[in-house]
């Protein structure tokens, strides 16, 4: 677990620039606070902080190797999760190890194969690799996404880091923002390799980057393939449980206390399972971890995304695994305290209470472990989610979601101002989004239309919303010095399920039907056949009031940074009703997006350049 940075300049001497890389690299030590390392050469300088969680043996003699008369340099941010494997393929070719780490083997691995040491790779990981003979600067990012690497390319220079915030600590790299970076603040609607700031990228999963004096090349090392799926059920269904056990196997493996996030829903609930048992050879008691909101009990509403409260599901599991389990409550004026934290994060305006929940239930987690294990990707491989059954949102002509960040289509943007509008363009942005994902999907020769139309909605998912809850449990985790791993983005799973058919995976007509057909030996029937519910979202009206507060401030104050975006008669009417400042069924209020919006104008001294 690491924070990374690197400056290549081929014209500045980096080995007088220590002082300016320092920064950077300070920037994140809240990933990484028990290890630091600098890398200086003329055209290459590089930085590391570092969260020890299975390189226990990281330092200098692992962030460079020299070899035939050949250095290479690296920063490194991930975990192999094939280590052992390659460790032994790299010795069987003659290299020798001096520690057991997975930098100094990914170090070997450039040596042996170079660019394509990637396709060796089973893990996450983000790094940048300098090679001192050939001038060349490596840049890769895992298959998935799941640990983040941007960009940014100056004159002479190229910048990179794990968060935005290390390459905005740079003095060129300026907190400028443009009609379409603002749309995507605006709209949640992330185009693909965009940092949002003018000018800065973010390198996209499954891509590597090479910088030579030639110019940046970027390439895919990576990606699905449409085939016909040949495998019958039975042998299908033992595949998927062979390869999450696997998957589930390799990331419990941690030189820190590993927990589970713990719903009670299908996914974590599997993965828990899985890892008792794991941990039943040992003799060790597994510790799980589940979020509930103070007064939920009295507040709950159901709705189309929350059917039922989760906690009464986690104590079931819990008590039937028998694992160490702690329920985190927040309550109203915690989340409002720590509304900011997210913000801070991601250098960028996020999605309000769904982070901050989320923030608050890690920091409580890092008390006693250091990685976690959640069920992400699940959903998005087997397609757990209502757009993918209910046929009004599978056919509809847009991301499925935005309904639930944005609210209704037409009351979607009405708060920000006419002008704001029209220069931004928002709705035309969330669409050119849509139509260029589209274009990207790998199609398979002779799938009917509704099967193909499937087969988008789940590209839709892996490029866009299963980047956003990656995203998001990677900054508030790390936020707080927590890894959390997600087994079911194991890229040979992903691989293996894309061409599963839909029929199959709906085997017993239910959502997931074939993943609970190959666990039905590990968890209650109640459990394993349970109804997907969303993440919890604070129905406790104190919250609503406190933000209407904040917000009012805000209005209140006709130099608040966000005053030129806003149409201030629909907002004022807005913030000053009754309401909750959630359109229809949004997660994120308008209260939240104001005060958010505002303090990133403000802190973060953003230029609009409209």
């Amino acid at each position: 677990m690491s924070g990374i940075a690197g400056w290549i300049d081929w014209q500045e001497d980096l080995t007088c620039q220590g002082s300016t890389l320092t920064r950077m690299a300070d920037t994140l030590r809240h990933r990484g606070a028990n290890a630091q390392e600098h890398w200086l050469s003329p055209r290459a300088a590089l930085a590391y902080r570092g969260l020890h969680a299975n390189d226990s043996h990281t330092g200098e003699q692992s962030m460079a190797y020299q070899t035939d008369g050949r250095t290479y340099a690296i920063v490194y941010n991930g975990t192999l999760y094939n280590l052992h494997e390659l460790q032994r393929d790299l010795a069987d070719l003659g290299h020798t190890f001096r520690t057991s780490s997975d930098t100094e083997v990914l170090l070997h691995a450039y040596a042996e194969w170079e660019a394509e040491c990637v396709q060796h790779l089973n893990g996450v990981f983000a790094f940048g690799l300098w090679d001192e003979q050939k001038q060349r600067l490596l840049l890769a990012r895992d298959h998935l996404g799941v640990k983040p690497l941007y960009y940014a390319r100056r004159g002479s220079a190229l910048l990179f880091a794990s968060e935005l915030k290390a390459l905005l600590a740079h003095p060129l790299v300026k907190t400028e923002v443009d009609a379409a970076g603002l749309a995507e603040v605006l709209t949640f609607a992330r185009t693909p390799g965009s940092g949002v700031y003018r000018d800065v990228h973010e390198l996209r999963p499954g891509h590597l980057a090479t910088w030579d004096e030639q110019g940046l090349n970027l390439k895919r090392y990576w990606s699905l393939r449409s085939a016909p799926h040949t495998d019958d059920l039975p042998t299908t269904t033992e595949r998927i449980r062979v390869l999450l056990e696997d998957a589930l196997k390799r990331q419990l493996i941690a030189d820190v206390p590993v927990a589970t996030l713990l719903s009670g829903g299908l996914d974590s609930s599997l993965l828990t399972a899985l890892a008792c048992k794991q941990y039943a050879s040992t003799g060790k008691t597994l510790h799980t971890y589940s979020l509930e909101f103070a007064d939920s009990a009295r507040d709950f509403q159901r709705d189309a995304l929350h059917i039922e409260r989760d906690e009464p599901w986690v104590e079931v599991v819990s008590a039937y695994l028998g694992t160490c389990h702690h329920t985190i409550t927040v309550d109203a004026s915690a989340l409002v305290e720590s509304l900011l934290a997210q913000l801070y994060a991601h250098d960028l305006p996020m999605v309000g209470q769904m982070n901050t929940s989320l923030y608050l239930l890690f920091k409580a987690m890092k008390q006693q472990a250091g990685v976690a294990l959640s069920g992400e990707v699940a959903d998005e491989i087997f397609g757990g989610y209502p757009w993918f059954h209910v046929e009004a949102l599978l056919n509809a002509p847009t991301f499925p979601w935005m309904p639930a960040f944005l609210g209704p289509r037409e009351d979607a943007l009405s708060w920000v101002s006419a002008e704001i509008m029209q220069k931004v363009q928002p709705v035309e942005h969330i669409g050119q989004c849509y139509r260029q994902t589209l274009a990207e999907v790998p199609r398979l020769e002779g799938e009917d239309a509704l099967a193909a139309r499937r087969r988008e909605m789940f590209y839709l998912n892996l490029t866009h919303w299963l980047t956003f809850l990656l995203e998001r449990k990677d900054r508030m985790g790390m936020a707080n010095g927590l890894e959390v791993r997600v087994p079911f983005g194991d890229y040979r799973l992903v691989e293996y399920v894309w061409n599963v058919p839909w029929e199959m995976k709906m085997a017993d007509a239910i959502e997931k039907g074939i993943v609970r057909r190959g666990f039905t030996h590990v968890l209650p029937r109640d459990v394993l056949y349970r109804k997907k519910s969303a993440y919890p979202s604070v129905q406790n009206p104190q919250y609503d009031a406190m933000l209407r507060a904040w917000a009012l401030r805000i209005l209140n104050n006709p130099d608040a940074a966000i005053q030129p975006l806003l149409n201030s008669q629909i907002v004022r009417s807005q913030v000053e009703g009754g309401g909750s400042g959630r359109a229809g069924m949004a997660q994120v209020s308008l209260f939240e997006r104001l005060i958010l919006i505002n303090e990133w104008l403000e802190k973060y001294h953003v230029t609009l350049s409209l």
